[in-house]
């Protein structure tokens, strides 16, 4: 999407070898104009899959799933990163390693917000490792619930993500594919 690219380009901050920061336009400022443009490709990519809600991580996915959902006409389902004190006996919870901060946490799902019979988009900002995303999938498939497909504003294509999600026979539809970055420059693939 040339829209977010050209963005990228302008605004967004090489941080080290690995790091893109977006923050002054998704992450931490959001501009709702381009989360609801970049919604309207992810509902048009995604349209006629059957799909029956979409699902994030907490918390820099929210952005782009809230207005993908929207788009979408579905629920959305946030996966949290912190277990809750009040529904520990009604969760699904597995381990990630978080590849921006370096840590592992607790991803974890209410029971009641999902289901056999949901067909699920997952959205996120970035997919780097596939760490997150592939935290997602086991979480949704201890609900038993399918996936339809990832969807991502930006893929780091240099770093192994996609691969992995692809090999586990999930379709990856990037917004901005990221083929190389240093201070200097940002290649798009």
């Amino acid at each position: 999407m040339k829209l977010l690219e050209n963005r990228i380009l302008k605004d967004g901050r090489v941080a080290g070898k690995d790091i893109l920061r977006v923050d002054t336009f998704i992450n931490h400022q959001v501009d709702p104009e381009l989360m609801q443009k970049c919604a309207k490709d992810f509902a048009s990519h995604f349209k006629g899959k059957g799909i029956t809600k979409v699902v994030t991580i907490e918390s820099s996915g929210i952005s782009p799933a809230v207005f993908t959902a929207l788009e979408m006409g579905l629920q959305l389902v946030i996966l949290k990163k912190q277990p809750s004190k009040v529904l520990n006996d009604d969760l699904y919870q597995t381990m990630i390693t978080s590849f921006t901060k370096g840590t592992n946490y607790e991803l974890t799902l209410s029971k009641e917000v999902i289901s056999e019979n949901d067909h699920v988009l997952i959205i996120d900002d970035f997919l780097a490792n596939g760490e997150a995303v592939t935290g997602a999938v086991r979480l949704l498939r201890m609900a038993h619930a399918t996936v339809a497909g990832v969807g991502v504003l930006i893929e780091k294509a240099f770093q192994p993500g996609c691969d992995k999600i692809m090999d586990a026979g999930f379709e990856v539809y990037a917004l901005a594919r990221i083929g190389d970055m240093s201070k200097d420059e940002i290649k798009f693939i």
